[in-house]
């Protein structure tokens, strides 16, 4: 088994807020990141797909390939966009590393197969800083 992985980059805000809880409990667990105005990040994505290269090209993947589809599918949806506000699959969600890489994984998941005969979508890496990052490899590893 090959793991091939892929690094893009986007800047997007947020802000963590449960409209459920008052405003002294969403800073006591939030802190700085229930800000009313938001805040930024600069975030590094990394999606990597596994398989068994081709055997006429030697890839699992093209990498020119799978840039596209992430820029087309992930990083035109989010980059320089408010994840609370501008984000139609981020509405209703906590705007949360956890819950924005899972919402990548949907979007990629079933994309990965129209560009490959030879891997499928392994995992999906967030940076939200560079000491904090969030990887998920799809619900099937989901259960606890």
């Amino acid at each position: 088994m090959i793991f091939v992985s892929r690094q893009e980059h986007f800047n997007a805000a947020h802000k963590l807020y449960n409209p459920h809880w008052s405003e002294e409990k969403n800073t006591a667990v939030f802190g700085p990141c229930a800000n009313k105005n938001y805040h930024g990040h600069n975030y590094n994505l990394i999606v990597t797909v596994s398989g068994t290269p081709d055997p006429e090209t030697g890839f699992v993947i093209d990498l020119k390939k799978l840039s596209r589809l992430i820029r087309n599918e992930v990083i035109e949806a989010l980059d320089h966009k408010n994840l609370n506000l501008d984000v139609p699959f981020m509405k209703d969600k906590m705007a949360s590393t956890e819950n924005l890489v899972i919402e990548i994984w949907n979007l990629l998941e079933h994309q990965i197969p129209k560009i490959t005969s030879f891997g499928k979508l392994h995992s999906v890496k967030l940076y939200e800083t560079p000491r904090n990052f969030v990887e998920y490899f799809g619900p099937e590893h989901s259960a606890l």
